[in-house]
């Protein structure tokens, strides 16, 4: 239908005849002379219509935003002064000869370059917001991202093969979306969290070197780096070991940025264990474009009189750090106080800091409401271990170790953006050394701080079911600019190993023979050392995009509830698919017209439903 896209003429066709398609993105009428703008996938041209081609003006007339044309003329220069250096078509223009309507549109709800679009609009109309130019750039620079992966992993030889999307619902650290099963009633399949099963199995089958751009399920609350159905590039290997894969990981993610964005990312990575990750950020995905860290002063509080400090400081579960903002001797009391509310919504309890009006005159240069509680002893320890500066500010955070770290860390994210201290560029590193498992106070029993397959540091073996506090995992993620991106691990391909741990994890060889004895089993038929890593496609894109969302850069997302606002999903079925399902739903209360406020006699007795 079409000789050319609208974004590829140039001045070399001048005088050539051209055949168009596309959108009417701007209609102008210049005094008798018709500008239309006509958009298609590659951009823009301008295409004129004037008087003396009467049939087509007569049709241009009519015509209105979004409209679909075809048209038919000559390329031609613009008139000096005209040109518009932003297009690459901007120096032509096309002399309109014949134009088709292929189909008319009506008002659209919003405007296509509108930008302060709130976003259940732009999801009930997606097909329109995907119109968009920063859309159509997010989707295509995805698109290239795919594409450069799969590029580099098949030229290394690894095969894409694909796993089920109906199977069985195992562990994985979310709830599974469930499929039920008409042919085995009351019986259900899950939708994959992860492949994870699957390619260890391919990995006994002897393939090597597997890998997938693979969508995954997770029912969890969701916030803007999350969608209930996701994308993963999955990867998994044989005969590596964790420098092994790391290593070739790494070559992977600098080939990729370099592709798509022209970035040089260092060679080789960084590397922090998770200890020191979280010592000196709070965190094991630390953003290290914030030069902020915390320092760590139990040891100076544990004698002093004031329990806030104290008692955080002699409990073993606790921690207290001081976080040092140069300059920050320039916030207002009212800025202190709307930094006390924000870590508040973290779970602290409070926020104290010391202003440092003079370094050089000791606990007289210094103003706090807490220095009354201090010794000479402590504060000079902490002036001296935080490097605190004349002008400076210090803030303090004391209480269970994990509210320090999710408090204080969130604040030193905020504070490197408020207080512009946020570097520009890209800050990757790996976080290793993770501990294998963690205990969960509620449940009163460990859990794989990953999952259950992942296997512990050769030196730590022995240790998984008479020490599992100081076992370390053959664990890695890959921390881009304070996102997680990829984590992976070395598997277990032990048979005995990974009975230990389930054991470990509270898992009885019946429950486990249950759920995982189709692995258990395919353990014993030669495994190989194997180990892999998973990457999150959508917030690899958002990233490189340079998008707060994941919604930006995935084509239809689910809202934030996990509905569809332009499907209406979820829906209601009707009852004759339910039945097909052996699926009942119980009717609500005040509902069927029946006595007792519709419930059945059995309900009404505070027996089981019906």
């Amino acid at each position: 239908m079409r000789s050319h896209y609208c974004g590829s003429l140039k001045d070399n066709l001048i005088g050539q005849p051209v055949t168009l398609c596309g959108w009417v993105n701007s209609r102008r009428d210049h005094g008798g002379v018709i500008f239309v703008d006509l958009r298609d996938r590659q951009g823009l041209a301008q295409v004129v219509f004037d008087p003396h081609h009467k049939q087509a003006f007569a049709t241009a007339e009519g015509v209105r935003s979004e409209y679909v044309l075809r048209v038919e003329g000559r390329v031609r220069r613009r008139p000096a002064g005209t040109e518009n250096p932003h297009l690459p078509s901007g120096a032509v223009e096309v002399e309109v000869t014949a134009v088709e309507i292929l189909n008319r549109a009506e008002a659209l709800p919003f405007q296509l370059d509108e930008t302060d679009l709130g976003e259940p609009v732009r999801l009930k109309y997606r097909y329109l917001d995907l119109r968009r130019d920063f859309m159509q750039k997010n989707m295509r620079q995805r698109h290239k991202a795919a594409q450069t992966l799969r590029r580099f992993l098949e030229e290394r030889d690894f095969v894409e093969i694909e796993t089920p999307m109906l199977t069985k619902s195992t562990p994985e650290g979310a709830r599974d979306y469930l499929v039920p099963s008409r042919m085995h009633p009351g019986q259900f399949y899950a939708l994959p969290q992860s492949p994870q099963l699957f390619k260890q199995l391919l990995m006994v089958a002897g393939y090597e070197r597997y890998f997938q751009i693979v969508r995954c399920f997770r029912d969890e609350d969701l916030r803007a780096d999350r969608q209930p159905e996701f994308t993963q590039l999955d990867v998994e290997t044989s005969f590596l070991d964790e420098d092994g894969v790391m290593g070739l990981m790494e070559e992977m993610i600098r080939h990729l940025f370099k592709a798509v964005l022209g970035v040089a990312l260092p060679d080789p990575f960084p590397r922090l264990s998770h200890a020191e990750a979280v010592r000196r950020f709070g965190t094991d995905r630390p953003d290290l474009r914030v030069p902020l860290e915390f320092t760590d002063v139990a040891d100076l509080m544990r004698q002093v009189e004031f329990k806030v400090f104290s008692g955080p400081a002699n409990s073993p579960t606790g921690r207290v750090v001081a976080l040092r903002l140069p300059r920050g001797g320039e916030l207002t009391r009212g800025q202190i106080d709307e930094y006390t509310a924000f870590v508040g919504q973290h779970g602290a309890k409070g926020l104290a800091y010391i202003k440092v009006n003079d370094a050089a005159t000791g606990r007289d240069g210094l103003q706090s409401p807490i220095l009354k509680f201090l010794p000479d002893a402590a504060i000079a320890g902490i002036m001296q271990r935080t490097g605190a500066q004349t002008g400076d500010l210090i803030f303090f955070g004391a209480d269970q170790a994990r509210v320090v770290n999710d408090a204080l860390g969130a604040l030193r994210l905020k504070l490197g953006a408020d207080r512009g201290l946020k570097q520009e560029g890209w800050k990757i590193l790996w976080v290793v050394d993770f501990p294998m498992f963690e205990y969960d106070a509620d449940l009163k029993r460990w859990q794989a701080l990953h999952h259950p397959f992942t296997a512990p540091k050769a030196a730590d073996v022995e240790r998984v079911d008479l020490d599992p506090a100081n076992v370390l995992a053959r664990a890695y993620d890959m921390v881009l600019n304070g996102s997680e991106i990829g984590g992976g691990s070395i598997r277990i391909h032990s048979p005995a190993l990974q009975e230990k741990v389930f054991a470990t994890l509270g898992i009885e060889p019946d429950e486990a023979r249950r759920k995982f004895g189709f692995l258990l089993d395919a353990l014993k038929f030669g495994a190989p050392p194997h180990g892999g890593i998973a990457f999150g496609l959508d917030r690899i894109c958002a990233l490189m995009a340079g998008v707060d969302s994941i919604r930006d850069v995935i084509a239809f997302p689910k809202t934030q509830k996990a509905s569809c606002l332009m499907t209406d999903a979820p829906s209601p079925v009707d009852e004759q698919q339910l039945r097909e399902l052996h699926i009942k739903l119980r009717k609500p209360p005040g509902k069927a017209g029946r006595r007792g406020g519709g419930r059945c006699p059995r309900e009404r007795k505070g027996l089981a439903g019906c």
